[in-house]
């Protein structure tokens, strides 16, 4: 397991660090869906 996934784990155990948590991840999922604008302007550009 990655340090940064042992840490998450850790906090993970803190009951208002999960909610939070838990609150902000619909965002990151969002985030990491939405692929990268310069990107997207380029093939806007292109047509």
């Amino acid at each position: 397991m990655s340090g940064f996934r042992e840490f998450l784990n850790e906090q993970l155990q803190d009951d208002e660090f999960r909610k939070q948590w838990e609150m902000i991840q619909l965002e990151m999922d969002l985030i990491r869906a939405v692929p990268d604008t310069s990107l997207l302007q380029d093939f806007d550009t292109k047509e």
